[in-house]
C-alpha cells in the first residue's frame, strides 16, 4: 500500500483498476409475456430499450427483440424442452456482462419468477455481488385460457385455480400431490404437451372425473393458435390427433365450459350480413 509523503505534498498513486474491481452493471429479469410484443408491460419495455445486452430464452418473439437497440448485443441461451444443461452457462453470461458495467436484461417468456428458473438466477447474482430487478410478465397461465375463452375461475364453476408444471407428471422426481390436485376447482399444467397421457392419468386416480372439461391451448395470443376441448379422458388422445405441440397450456376443469358458452353467445349477437336470415 502506497503513503503519501507528508512534506512533499503529493498524493499516492492509487492502484490500476480491473473490469472486475469496476462497478458492475445491473441484470434485470424481464417477463416477456405469452409471446405478442402487445402484452409486454410498459417497464418491460422501458428496460429493453435501454438493455446493453439481450439474453433471450427460446420463443421470444421477434417483435420484442425488436424494441431493443441497434447497437445492443443479442445473445440466443434457448433450452430445448426436457433440456437444461444451459442453465450453469446462462447464469456464468449474466455475471460477465454485468461486471462490464452493462445493463443486462434477462428475457424469459411468462413469467420469470413461474416455472422460469428466475429465482436460481437471481440468487447466483445475489452471491456475486450483482444488482438486479424483476419485472413480471403476463404468464400463460392466465393469458392462454383467457385467449381461448376460459375463465380459470367463476362464481358459478370454481373459486380456485391451482398451477402445475408437466415436466414431471412421467415420474421422474414427480413432487405434484395429485390428490389435491385433482381436488382444486381448475387445474392448470404448464410444458405438459410431451406429457399429457401422463397428467391424465395422475389425474384420473386421484380422482378426478373422466368426464371433466379439458382444453389444450397452443401458442396463444399468435396468429397459429389452435385449440382442442374434450373430457378429460379423451383430451390426450384429441392433443395428439391435432398434433399440438410446446407451448401449449392445458387447462382442467368445470370453466372450460364457458368457451362453447361465450361462443354460442357471440354467435347469436353477431351482426347478420345483409341478405342473411
Amino acid at each position: 500500500m502506497a503513503f503519501a509523503d507528508p512534506s512533499s505534498g503529493t498524493k499516492p498513486e492509487s492502484p490500476p483498476v480491473t473490469a472486475r474491481e469496476e462497478q458492475p452493471g445491473k441484470v434485470i429479469l424481464v417477463g416477456a409475456g405469452p409471446g405478442d410484443p402487445g402484452l409486454l408491460t410498459l417497464r418491460a419495455v422501458e428496460r429493453i430499450r435501454a438493455a446493453d445486452v439481450l439474453v433471450y430464452d427460446r420463443l421470444i418473439h421477434d417483435g420484442v427483440l425488436a424494441l431493443a437497440r441497434p447497437s445492443a448485443e443479442k445473445i440466443y441461451m434457448g433450452k430445448e424442452p426436457g433440456h437444461h444443461a444451459r442453465q450453469d452457462e446462462i447464469h456464468a453470461l449474466l455475471v460477465e456482462k454485468a461486471r462490464l458495467g452493462k445493463m443486462v436484461v434477462r428475457l424469459k417468456g411468462g413469467d420469470p419468477f413461474l416455472f422460469g428458473r428466475g429465482g436460481e438466477e437471481v440468487e447466483y447474482l445475489a452471491e456475486h455481488g450483482i444488482p438486479f430487478e424483476v419485472i413480471p410478465g403476463v404468464s400463460s397461465c392466465l393469458s392462454a385460457p383467457l385467449s381461448a375463452g376460459i375463465a380459470v375461475t367463476h362464481r358459478e364453476s370454481s373459486s380456485s385455480v391451482v398451477i402445475v408444471t408437466g415436466h414431471s407428471a412421467d415420474g421422474s422426481e414427480d413432487r405434484v400431490d395429485w390428490e389435491a390436485v385433482a381436488r382444486i376447482g381448475t387445474a392448470v399444467f404448464l410444458m405438459g404437451v410431451h406429457n399429457i397421457e401422463a397428467i391424465v392419468r395422475n389425474l384420473l386416480v386421484a380422482g378426478r372425473s373422466p368426464s371433466t372439461p379439458a382444453a389444450m391451448i397452443q401458442m396463444a395470443y399468435c396468429e397459429s393458435e389452435r385449440v382442442v376441448a374434450d373430457t378429460l379422458e379423451n383430451i390426450a388422445a384429441e392433443v395428439r390427433r391435432a398434433n399440438i405441440e410446446p407451448p401449449a397450456t392445458l387447462v382442467v376443469g368445470e370453466v372450460v365450459r364457458l368457451r362453447e358458452r361465450l361462443q354460442q353467445l357471440v354467435a347469436l349477437h353477431a351482426p347478420q350480413k345483409e341478405g342473411e336470415v
